[in-house]
């Protein structure tokens, strides 16, 4: 006979709980200190398990393994590296307002996870632009890159390469076309384009590009003028830095970065020898103002490999682009530092993606700009992109630890979605849908 004994049934049978040594427990006398919270002098037996003391590590890959998310590998990289190029990096235009926006646009959200989903296995491989990644991430252009860190180009090409990433080197990057792949030479290289005044100078970077092996051009449109980037401004920043008295000052704490620059060789443009002077004034004579969709139509024919157009930040002109040839659109305002209170990409992205599905486009929809952990990159992913963009995030990676840096930023990337997916409840990205996110304000 089983008999079911229901709570609060005072007839319920009752006898001695055992205690796992065949003894039952003794009740306590009502009111009485329980034996677990009388106090007592505690035994060497009690406290050996705990005195866990370990030896300090100062190397590197000890500092980087200590960094939990990208946020540390900044507050890293501003110990380590001279006021203007890492003002450089973690600035933008005018105000900044712009940068502090799209950061806060990820921050204003409400995910919706749902439960009882088997999320045993979480497979972030995604395809973009006919080709595999192992994770819905790359590496952005950046300009100038070797002036964070001596290892520049070449580390964040490689750690793209060891992730199953693609890596975009930039017409203002500090490492040549062919250097760079033959760093990297079995990763995914993507060549980011200004088009200059002089046509011929910009078919040479094209051909470069297509015999180093760049399966993908990204032209780069938000850029008629040079925005104003003050704290370059107020840093004086040049190429190479100047070494004026507030530089020397600057290095006495930040030997190592120094150490570096000055024993590596000079800068190497990727699209000219050598420069000296402001970064201001190297734009500026980078830049076209002159630039239509004429243009756009003489890359289509000149390029034949995949387009891609960074700098959307209208719906028109992400429809428009895709109708002049565009395999797809970098949903974009250039990290903030081009026209300050410019557009949210965050913001822009579903409506741009929702376009150009009615559209019946299979134009690759990419987000960059504001992300700064992986949380971000799902969140943009269920809102309708179909791949992001880092610059910042790895560039911190970078000047905190060169390629290890790197290695890290991406690592600290992966294991932020592989939690948010498993949590969110999905196990791979086609599941993501915009139900997944609420945007609480705009």
């Amino acid at each position: 006979m089983t008999q079911t004994i229901e709570p609060g049934n005072p007839e319920a049978p009752t006898k001695p709980a055992d205690t796992g040594t065949g003894r039952p427990f003794a009740a306590a006398a009502p009111g009485s200190i329980p034996a677990a919270l009388k106090r007592r002098v505690p035994k060497y037996a009690d406290l050996a398990p705990l005195m866990q003391f370990k030896k300090p590590e100062f190397s590197r890959a000890a500092r980087l393994r200590r960094a939990s998310t990208i946020w540390d590998l900044r507050d890293m990289a501003k110990r380590r590296t001279p006021q203007a190029p890492f003002d450089y990096t973690d600035g933008a235009a005018e105000a900044e307002i712009t940068l502090r926006r799209a950061r806060e646009a990820f921050l204003d959200i409400e995910f919706r996870p749902g439960i009882l989903r088997d999320v045993s296995r979480v497979d972030l491989g995604t395809q973009i632009l006919g080709k595999p990644s192992r994770l819905p991430v790359g590496i952005a252009p950046t300009g100038f890159t070797r002036m964070m860190q001596s290892e520049g180009e070449y580390a964040g090409s490689q750690a793209a390469a060891a992730a199953g990433i693609p890596y975009t080197l930039s017409t203002m990057g500090t490492a040549s076309i062919e250097d760079v792949a033959a760093a990297a030479p079995d990763g995914r290289n993507w060549f980011q384009l200004y088009l200059w005044t002089d046509r011929d100078r910009s078919l040479e970077l094209i051909e470069r590009a297509a015999r180093a092996g760049n399966d993908t051009l990204m032209v780069t449109v938000d850029t008629a003028v040079a925005g104003a980037r003050l704290r370059d401004v107020r840093n004086g920043m040049t190429i190479p830095p100047a070494l004026t008295i507030k530089t020397v000052l600057d290095a006495s704490y930040r030997p190592a970065w120094w150490f570096n620059f000055l024993t590596h060789e000079p800068l190497t443009f990727a699209s000219l020898s050598r420069y000296t002077g402001t970064v201001a004034d190297l734009i500026n004579s980078m830049f076209d103002p002159t630039l239509t969709f004429d243009d756009l139509d003489w890359l289509r024919e000149t390029w034949k490999g995949k387009l891609v157009v960074k700098g959307i930040q209208t719906v028109e002109d992400a429809r428009r682009v895709v109708d002049h040839g565009a395999d797809g659109v970098v949903v974009s305002n250039h990290g903030g530092r081009q026209l300050d209170r410019a557009p949210i990409p965050f913001h822009l992205l579903p409506d741009v993606s929702a376009a150009l599905k009615a559209d019946n486009s299979d134009a690759a929809v990419i987000l960059d700009t504001g992300i700064m952990s992986g949380a971000d990159i799902i969140a943009a992913l269920a809102l309708g992109a179909d791949f992001t963009l880092i610059g910042r995030a790895y560039l911190y990676g970078l000047m905190a630890g060169g390629r290890a840096g790197v290695d890290r930023a991406i690592e600290i990337l992966e294991k932020d979605m592989l939690r948010t997916m498993a949590l969110l409840g999905v196990s791979r990205i086609s599941e993501l849908t915009p139900d997944h996110v609420r945007i609480l304000k705009k």
